[in-house]
């Protein structure tokens, strides 16, 4: 059983690893500067945001949830971390600390709303997608925050023409994600929730805190994606991240994870979310109008859960 298990994720990497070998070769004939050494920087820097939600969105979609309100908890933390730094002059450490305990917050009260009065994750958390949306253009009356301090800055800097920070950040995070998910309890209860949440419950797991926990984390990553994107743009504003949910689930569901849950890996969800990069950076290399571009990243969604559904029918054949 546990041969046919790796048998079975080896291929499933396999196959998202060929799908984007493929698409970088036909990318590099399509458009000249794609493989050139600023364009896979600057992809580097691009999928940074969206890779850092997504890491928190695989810990849900593992349980079997969603969470519809990634991009507005960064949009309102952005503009609470501007806040304490432009207007509240506190220093920029503390301002992200605050930001990160703000953006955990929120997670929390999400998964509250789902563990305490049982909503429906979907209903919870587009809930409290539009409640963030809206506090994000009521604490600033609709208008930007911007020109932040150098400290600041630095963090999306380039040193050598290079994102050093930005690369380690992510690099951090996945590590350390990864790490619970595999070698953890908690990482483990996940996968047994996911995979039969009653049989789950009955062997004494905690279901209510694991999923909490998991909404807590989803939020810290959002906050940790909230400093990358209003460092990298040097500017918080209240439409910040809108959509972000979208391209999240696509690169955790393209990267594996079944959208039933207890099945997935983060190594996946990397890869997912270099082919969503990819794709949005070749669709701009080509000019693609932005229109066309939410119309084949939603084709690319509808293709993976497909996909998801066949590998499930085909898993439980066997």
């Amino acid at each position: 059983m546990k041969n046919k298990v790796k048998e079975r994720k080896g291929t499933s990497y396999l196959g998202i690893l060929i799908a984007l070998l493929a698409l970088c070769v036909v990318l590099s004939f399509a458009s000249s500067s794609f493989l050139t050494v600023s364009n896979l920087l600057n992809v580097s820097q691009q999928i940074s945001t969206n890779f850092l939600i997504a890491i928190g969105m695989t810990f849900i979609i593992l349980l079997g949830g969603i969470d519809l309100s990634v991009g507005s908890i960064i949009a309102v933390t952005g503009l609470m971390m501007g806040l304490m730094m432009k207007s509240w002059n506190l220093p920029v450490l503390v301002s992200i600390l605050l930001g990160l305990v703000f953006a955990s917050a929120i997670g929390m009260a999400t998964g509250l709303l789902i563990t305490g009065f049982e909503l429906p994750p979907f209903i919870a958390t587009l809930g409290m997608m539009s409640i963030a949306r809206g506090a994000a253009y009521t604490i600033t009356q609709g208008q930007p925050i911007y020109t932040f301090p150098e400290g600041f800055l630095a963090i999306t800097g380039r040193y050598g023409g290079v994102p050093i920070f930005t690369i380690l950040i992510m690099a951090v995070l996945f590590l350390i994600a990864a790490y619970v998910l595999k070698y953890t309890k908690y990482g483990r209860y996940i996968y047994a929730i996911g995979g039969n949440e009653n049989c789950a419950r009955l062997s004494g797991i905690n279901v209510k805190k694991v999923k909490c926990l998991a909404y807590v984390i989803s939020g810290f990553c959002c906050g940790v994606a909230a400093i990358i994107l209003t460092s990298r743009l040097d500017s918080a504003v209240p439409t910040n991240a809108d959509g972000a949910e979208l391209d999240a689930i696509a690169a955790v569901v393209i990267g594996g994870t079944s959208m039933n849950g207890g099945e997935g890996t983060l190594v996946g969800t990397l890869i997912g979310t270099l082919i969503i990069g990819i794709v949005a950076n070749g669709l701009n290399l080509l000019n693609v109008p932005q229109g066309a571009q939410r119309m084949v990243k939603g084709g690319i969604i509808v293709l993976a859960v497909i996909v998801d559904v066949i590998r499930r029918k085909r898993n439980q054949k066997a």
